[in-house]
This record gives C-alpha cells, sequence and structure tokens, in this order.
C-alpha cells in the first residue's frame, strides 16, 4: 500500500492537504477546459463536414468541364492556355491560441483585385466550359484554405483532448485518490499516537500520585513512632 510509505508526521500531513487543494483545484480546471475543447471540436467537426461537401462539389464541377472543354478543343490548344498563369496567388500563415491550442490560420491575397485576371488566355479559341472550370476553381480557394485550417485544428485538438482526458483520469482515479487515503492514514496514526501519548502520561501521573500516597502514609507512620 502507498499509505505505508508515507511518513506519518504532522508536516507531511500539511504538505498532503496542500496537495489534495492543488489536485481538486488543477482536476476542476482540466475538466472544464476538456469540456471545452470538446465544445469546440464538435463545432469544428460539423463545419469541417459542410466545407468538404462544398470544396468536393466544387472539385466535382471543375472536373467535369476541364473533361468537357477537352473534349471540344485540341490538348495542344488546352495546354497553351492554361500554360502561362496571369493571377498570383500568395498565402500567409498565422496562428491563434484557442484553450493553449495553437491553430493555424490561413490568410491570402492575389496579385490583383480584378476578377477576371483568373484566366490567363483569350475566348476567342477557348471553350466556355475551360472557363467554368477555372472559375470553379478560383471560387472554391477560400473554401479550401478554411478547409485545410479546420481539419488541422481538428487534429490538434483531438490530441489535446486526449492528452487532458488522460491528465483528468490521473487525477481522478491515481493521485487525489492516493492523497486522500494517505492523508487518512497519517490522521489514524497520529490520532493512535496521541491516544497512546495520553494513556502514557494517564499512566505516569497515576504512578506518580500512588507514590505520593506512599509517601504519605510514610510520613504518617513515622510521625505516629516518634
Amino acid at each position: 500500500m502507498a499509505s505505508t510509505q508515507v511518513n506519518p508526521t504532522r508536516m507531511e500531513l500539511t504538505k498532503l492537504k496542500k496537495k489534495l487543494t492543488t489536485a481538486v483545484r488543477g482536476h476542476k480546471l482540466l475538466k472544464d477546459k476538456r469540456d471545452e475543447l470538446m465544445r469546440q471540436f464538435l463545432d469544428l467537426v460539423r463545419e469541417n463536414m459542410g466545407l468538404r461537401e462544398k470544396v468536393e462539389a466544387g472539385i466535382r464541377s471543375a472536373n467535369k468541364n476541364f473533361v468537357i472543354a477537352k473534349a471540344g478543343m485540341s490538348e495542344e490548344i488546352l495546354h497553351t492556355a492554361l500554360m502561362a498563369p496571369k493571377q498570383e496567388v500568395y498565402l500567409e500563415t498565422d496562428k491563434k491560441n484557442v484553450m493553449s491550442v495553437d491553430i493555424p490560420v490561413f490568410e491570402y491575397k492575389t496579385r490583383t483585385a480584378d476578377e477576371s485576371d483568373i484566366y490567363s488566355y483569350g475566348f476567342a479559341f477557348t471553350s466556355s466550359d475551360l472557363d467554368g472550370a477555372v472559375k470553379s476553381l478560383a471560387d472554391i480557394l477560400p473554401d479550401m484554405l478554411r478547409l485545410s485550417e479546420v481539419e488541422k485544428a481538428c487534429q490538434l485538438m483531438a490530441a489535446e483532448i486526449e492528452k487532458t482526458r488522460r491528465r483528468v483520469n490521473a487525477l481522478e482515479h491515481v493521485i487525489i485518490p492516493e492523497t486522500q487515503k494517505n492523508i487518512k492514514y497519517i490522521t489514524m496514526k497520529l490520532d493512535e499516537n496521541e491516544r497512546s501519548t495520553q494513556i502514557r502520561l494517564m499512566k505516569v501521573k497515576d504512578m506518580m500520585l500512588e507514590e505520593a500516597h506512599h509517601y504519605s502514609e510514610k510520613s504518617a507512620a513515622y510521625a505516629s513512632e516518634a
């Protein structure tokens, strides 16, 4: 038993009581953190599902338009049209702290604000299906970046939830019960020692009283003989 390895002194009892208070407070804070992380995690999971469906629908639409455009255009004209992109995208990364978890944040900027700059070709020799494919990909770019943010945030939060859960379980099932058991053990030992000390003192007192009584009787006997 762990309690038998504890030194049963008042100093150790005070230290264990402080440890128990800290453990109980930490347990509550970690449970609150775990619950809040779970709430935000579930919100992100729902957002992730919606974004994924939207992005996959956009990619399917773009692929469909690309297939139709490829069927109606020669491969050489298609490659030439897409060979030199006109627009450029600059990605900036940052982080935000959510419940001690660093969540990535992506922001992008385009070289120009003109929406027509996504088309790097003239419209004379290309089909409208190619325009639709390029427009579909441009439209889902913000959702793709947000989806990457959310998926990474879900991974990081899941890891933090698991880590917090293990800490909560360790406090709840190991540290707090063991500390309470040790406090009970030391308290019982101190009470037992105190009772033993009181019994010894009472015996010493009785012995002293008995010795004083015998001394009084002897003194009285000597006085009567004199």
